[in-house]
């Protein structure tokens, strides 16, 4: 047998680890982290009732990054077995073999440490409810495979920013911030359920259990029914807490983004629902700027 060396366009055209590792993290597809970003950003204004100071917006803009990062690295490793049967995510550097599970989970650990170095340059209760959130986060890609509703996790998993941006301002969590993460809650379910519908045929073939299948034909007015219980949560807490109108008209397009969302999943196709999953980052962005602009006029 002869073996035929590789030749230089072929090594040439192989990624190296630190572009694999990018990938596995997401690196170039940032708006996951967007969707962790602004719920928690809007979180620490409310807490301070305004600029949180520089420390805490790095720890927790940089914290959210890392967090997310880790978050997909171990997601892959635990859905590899699934993946490697959905076009959209056979190729994903774990599920190809690229990426070995050991790397991933080193790469994973290595990157929530970091955000632990950080969390710990807060206070107590700060680093307390750290430990709920990572426990929160591992578990969520393994509820896929008993639990009809694994979005409900997610949504847990993704607004753990909020008590910990409350804990880290003002040292304990008021029943104010559990109300923003059950109204924040309900948004992650909306756009992962729109997430889940791209996938839907895929799932139920080889097993998975999402909301996109649990809720069946009712999936886009299930959606439709988070964006609003999360707009009326977070609109009657403004109401609650004396905001003005820069926050409602935050709101306000919060409902337009919605309503354009419905335009886009309504057929249930690939490409719409993808592409609403996609741009719901600026949905919590108009949120947070309803906050940021309402906070900094009313400390001025």
């Amino acid at each position: 047998m002869t073996i035929r060396p590789m030749s230089a366009s072929s090594v040439r055209n192989e990624p190296s680890r630190l572009a694999l590792y990018l990938d596995l993290i997401r690196w170039d597809r940032p708006a996951g982290s967007y969707l962790l970003l602004w719920p928690t950003l809007s979180a620490l204004w409310i807490a301070a009732g305004g600029f949180p100071g520089w420390h805490l917006l790095i720890v927790f803009t940089l914290g959210t990054f890392l967090m997310r990062s880790a978050g997909c690295a171990v997601n892959d490793v635990a859905d590899r077995d699934f993946d490697r049967h959905v076009k959209r995510t056979a190729q994903r550097p774990v599920t190809s073999g690229a990426v070995s599970v050991k790397e991933a989970l080193w790469l994973g650990a290595t990157l929530a440490l970091i955000a632990f170095a950080l969390v710990l340059t807060t206070n107590v209760a700060t680093v307390e409810w750290s430990f709920a959130a990572l426990a929160v986060s591992i578990a969520y890609p393994f509820t896929k495979r008993f639990f009809s509703m694994p979005q409900a996790v997610l949504g847990v998993a993704f607004s753990f920013g909020i008590p910990m941006a409350f804990a880290a301002v003002r040292g304990e969590v008021p029943a104010l911030g559990w109300w923003l993460l059950i109204g924040n809650l309900f948004w992650v379910i909306a756009y992962d359920t729109e997430y889940a519908m791209v996938d839907r045929d895929d799932d139920l073939r080889i097993g998975i259990r999402t909301s996109a299948i649990t809720l069946g034909r009712f999936d886009v007015a299930g959606v439709m029914l988070c964006y609003g219980v999360y707009l009326a949560v977070w609109a009657l807490l403004g109401v609650q807490l004396r905001f003005g109108w820069p926050y409602f008209a935050g709101i306000a397009a919060g409902v337009a983004i919605a309503a354009w969302h419905f335009t886009l999943i309504r057929e249930r196709t690939r490409d719409g629902c993808f592409r609403a999953f996609r741009v719901n980052h600026w949905l919590g962005f108009a949120i947070f700027a309803g906050v940021l602009i309402d906070r900094t006029l009313t400390s001025l």
